[in-house]
């Protein structure tokens, strides 16, 4: 497997901490409920585990950003700090990198 950036040493017995953006947040307030719920069980089942194993960094971007797929929605986020998750957007794959521009 591809080392694509990801920080073998920082795994599951890690305490990882969550923080949206305003704007994440108010994107999660636009997806359908049963969508979100599904995207809130792989947040918690697998991005805050470890999130190196469960996301890939951005091509086309610098490489502290990640995605983490999620069916047809993407969560983009960077890692702050050492144990920090912050999430920039979450939105449909058809539209996530035009939003994404301008987000970063």
């Amino acid at each position: 497997m591809k080392n694509s950036g990801k920080r073998p040493n920082q795994g599951i017995s890690d305490k990882w901490i969550i923080r949206y953006d305003p704007r994440a947040q108010s994107d999660i307030d636009k997806i359908d409920k049963g969508v979100v719920l599904r995207i809130k069980d792989a947040v918690e089942n697998k991005l805050l585990k470890n999130p190196f194993l469960y996301s890939r960094s951005l091509s086309g971007f610098t490489s502290i950003y990640y995605k983490f797929r999620v069916g047809d929605y993407r969560i983009v986020f960077r890692v702050e700090g050492k144990l920090l998750i912050f999430v920039i957007l979450i939105s449909h794959r058809k539209d996530v990198y035009k939003k994404l521009i301008n987000r970063i």
